[in-house]
């Protein structure tokens, strides 16, 4: 597909969406799949190729793509390195289990050498099944069994996985309810979230109240909680909303953590691999963790999922963590690949400026639409969370209005956070300022046009009340 040739730079809707031939599909879909697909529904489309920063339906539409594979597809669609390499390795081998192969051992220590200096010979590598979740299953069950503790401290707003032990450490109530027990011992703490501060308090006087909320928690004989076998944490919340955690507050966090010799497990499947703008989002605080979680983008858009974790704790017999999957070839060329160009071609560096781009580009309407209650998040994983100006409360139902305004204008997103109410912003690492120019018009455009709709309303209701 070039779509540069078909629409350049550009997105091109042709109608009404969905297409004729996208509604046949997703009704055949609707005919064969299961009642739990998910993005379908927001965004119906069926997609017949992609390339870069563009995805085609069957219908001929061009969207520009800012969901790219929930954030798996760091280098974007199909990327002409990334391709190659994985049609090389095809031809040599596709599976190995976990024996040690030329490939692995080249995607092993390139992964490393990611690490920050002081963590490269401390740190060891286990491989896992094909997703985010199996990393955080592998990773609490390493913890538990090194430490011989049993509780587990997560976070309010945090998303680790659909699995049992990964939705019994995500904050979503509502995804919990009708699954019975899941893993015991799980005891959420507040998050920094300071837009709207879960302990009630104003922006000005949070001093790392949260920090010290947990703190308290953890060293209190009278808290309830025993000593946990970990401490999970996103320092930036992505199906949570985009929330970044100060910096004061992670350092209070691992410096507690530390002095309690619990270990800190950062979840950098989303955020990890170039996302905010550093190669792993916890480098831009200045900590050292225990163990990091990574998938998604490691295996550039092939499922992989990957543990690193202090050797002290790799005291587990072998077989403790299995999966017949743990040892795709074809993804460790494609990570190594997609490694490889952003090394060459500054694109950690690229995403810190077309992130700021459309980070200041969105900021600047924050006061001008009722609607756009925050503007946040790092690199390239940026949030806009959308609110009732009535009630300054989060509106998912505002947000998904915005949402098929975007898609209407050739423009793919989600909506994440609480109520679904934040437009979540995922674009290629690569993103052009070409492209990041077109899409920030369409959200602006958006976004303008859904807050004249809202005031319309609202003043139509004001004329009501006032009438009656």
């Amino acid at each position: 597909m070039d779509v540069q040739t078909t629409a350049p730079n550009r997105p091109l809707v042709n109608g009404p969406l969905p297409g004729p031939e996208s509604r046949r599909l997703l009704a055949e879909q609707d005919r064969h799949e299961s009642n739990t697909r998910t993005y379908p529904r927001r965004i119906p489309i069926a997609i017949k190729q992609a390339q870069g920063a563009f995805v085609e339906d069957v219908d001929g539409n061009v969207f520009i793509d800012f969901l790219m594979g929930a954030g798996a597809l760091g280098l974007g669609h199909n990327h002409p390195a990334v391709v190659a390499a994985v049609r090389q390795q095809a031809d040599v081998l596709s599976h190995g289990l976990d024996f040690p192969t030329p490939i692995k051992d080249e995607f092993t220590k390139a992964h490393l050498a990611m690490l920050p200096a002081v963590l490269r010979d401390r740190m060891r590598m286990q491989f896992c099944g094909p997703t985010g979740a199996d990393a955080v299953e592998a990773a609490i069950k390493l913890c538990k069994f090194a430490t011989g503790r049993t509780e587990v401290v997560a976070f309010q707003g945090s998303y680790h996985g659909c699995t049992h032990a990964g939705l019994a450490l995500s904050g979503d109530t509502t995804a919990k309810e009708r699954f019975g027990a899941l893993m015991p011992g799980v005891h959420f703490a507040p998050f920094p979230y300071c837009y709207r501060c879960p302990l009630g308090l104003r922006p000005t006087s949070c001093d790392t109240n949260c920090a010290h909320y947990l703190e308290n928690v953890l060293t209190d004989p009278q808290s309830g909680i025993a000593k946990p076998a970990a401490v999970i944490i996103e320092l930036v919340q992505g199906e949570g909303g985009a929330i970044a955690a100060p910096v004061d507050f992670v350092r209070r966090l691992r410096a507690v953590t530390r002095s309690l010799d619990i270990p800190l497990i950062l979840d950098e499947i989303q955020s990890g691999c170039g996302r905010t703008g550093t190669w792993f989002s916890f480098e831009t605080y200045g900590i050292e963790p225990d163990v990091i979680l990574s998938s998604k983008a490691i295996g550039a858009g092939l499922p992989l999922s990957v543990v690193f974790f202090d050797k002290r704790l790799d005291v587990w017999p072998s077989g403790s963590h299995i999966g017949t999957f743990r040892g795709s070839q074809l993804a460790f060329a494609a990570g190594v690949a997609a490694l490889r160009v952003v090394q060459s071609d500054g694109v950690l560096d690229n995403v810190v400026r077309q992130g700021r781009f459309l980070l200041d580009g969105l900021a600047s309407l924050k006061g001008e639409l009722a609607i756009v209650g925050d503007v946040r998040g790092r690199g390239l994983l940026l949030g806009v969370e959308i609110v009732d100006p009535a009630t300054n409360r989060q509106s998912g139902a505002i947000a998904r209005h915005v949402q098929q305004r975007l898609l209407e204008r050739g423009l793919l997103i989600e909506v994440v956070g609480r109520d679904d109410a934040v437009i979540k912003l995922l674009p290629p690492l690569t993103l052009d300022r070409a492209t990041a120019t077109v899409a920030l018009e369409i959200l602006t455009h958006c976004l303008r046009a859904v807050d004249a709709e809202w005031a319309g309303e609202a003043d139509a209701q004001a004329d009501e009340e006032l009438v009656v």
